[in-house]
């Protein structure tokens, strides 16, 4: 019998400065290194935004954010751990001034291995993985049209 995905709803937030750059969290975890947008899981009792704002405070300091549109979905089946997960994924834009990021989650803390905010031009470069993998082409398509209406199928990937 196949084995059973452990599933988690899951934010996100694409944080996008006025000179086009976008944070990501370079992470090493279960032998991969990938770089994402801040953001987790939504506990029990949440809302979508009750759970970016408390996401963005602990993984990157930032406690006023103004969540903007949902721009992105995103649903990833993958083994983590010797367990098979699925995670759905929404993705908000936050516009932002550039700041320094700090992580307040020490758990998370050993995980990330740096910050980093990327021009949107060096996302369409870059060498290692950065997810989702169309980011470039969400924050430039939110540039020159603004929030999608209605939203793009949602990205399925499988690995």
């Amino acid at each position: 019998m196949a084995e059973q995905p452990i599933f988690r709803q899951a934010v996100r937030a694409i944080l996008l400065t006025p000179q086009d750059e976008v944070l990501l969290m370079r992470l090493r975890a279960d032998g991969k290194i990938f770089w994402i947008t801040p953001g987790g899981g939504i506990e029990a009792g949440e809302t979508a935004l009750e759970a970016l704002h408390r996401e963005l405070g602990e993984e990157v300091g930032l406690l006023d954010a103004r969540i903007g549109p949902l721009v992105w979905r995103r649903r990833q089946t993958t083994t983590y751990y010797k367990k098979l997960w699925q995670q759905s994924e929404d993705y908000f834009l936050v516009e932002t001034e550039r700041f320094v990021p700090h992580m307040r989650d020490e758990a998370e803390a050993r995980l990330v291995t740096e910050f980093r905010w990327w021009h949107l031009d060096e996302l369409a470069e870059a060498d290692e993985v950065i997810t989702p993998l169309s980011l470039g082409k969400i924050v430039s398509d939110y540039l020159d049209h603004g929030a999608p209406d209605p939203l793009p199928p949602t990205e399925i990937v499988v690995d």
